[in-house]
């Protein structure tokens, strides 16, 4: 078989995956973790409900990787504008902040899949697990920024301390993002991002407000 076709299979192969983690999403932030079955899955992904056996041993199996894709591309998106080298590490923790606080990752539907997701992470061993992964997959990048800006300015902080500051900003973050998310319009356009930006500076004690303001 040619590297192509064996390339082509794979590739469809994992679309098809992503196809059932999504329409698995959509059905958890409508109906709840309960509300999708696998046939409501396997019609909303147009599929059948032996190609979600083929790729998932059990819808148990199904929901935690629906779960983990979702934590991990909102960290992605969260992440995103952060990533750049050619901008300081302050300015980059700003838009870090900033993008944390504003849509697509502030959204009412990201609130409902949380909480939809909430109960199980507290009494399910893997979906404990996969929360504990994806929490430190975010905390880590978080705490490579905090380390940079902080060298920036000529005050490094050892490991434990920085593990201390991401849990903080982290903290307060999450808040912000909870209520923007289940209230949207309960907030002035910006606010969310400003209130974040000042805490985040007060907890670092570094002046992020300046860094998002356009140069």
């Amino acid at each position: 078989m040619s590297e192509e076709r064996k390339k082509f299979r794979r590739e469809s192969a994992e679309s098809r995956q992503e196809a059932l983690i999504l329409a698995t999403l959509e059905l958890v932030a409508e109906q709840g973790v309960r509300g999708a079955t696998v046939r409501g899955i396997a019609e909303r992904a147009n599929v059948t409900g032996g190609l979600i056996r083929h790729y998932f041993s059990s819808k148990e199996d199904l929901i935690v990787a629906a779960y983990e894709h979702h934590m991990n591309t909102m960290t992605d998106q969260t992440f995103a504008l952060a990533t750049g080298t050619e901008v300081g590490a302050q300015t980059r923790l700003a838009a870090f902040v900033t993008a944390s606080l504003t849509p697509p990752v502030v959204d009412p539907r990201a609130i409902a899949l949380w909480a939809s997701f909430l109960n199980k992470v507290q009494h399910d061993p893997q979906m404990k697990a996969t929360h504990e992964r994806t929490y430190a997959y975010f905390r880590d990048q978080l705490e490579e920024l905090i380390a940079a800006s902080l060298n920036e300015v000529d005050r490094p902080a050892p490991p434990a301390r920085l593990r201390q500051l991401a849990i903080a900003c982290n903290a307060v973050i999450d808040g912000l993002w909870l209520e923007g998310g289940a209230l949207p319009d309960a907030f002035e356009q910006g606010e969310l991002v400003e209130i974040g930006l000042q805490s985040v500076s007060a907890i670092l004690d570094l002046d992020l407000t300046q860094e998002s303001k356009p140069k």
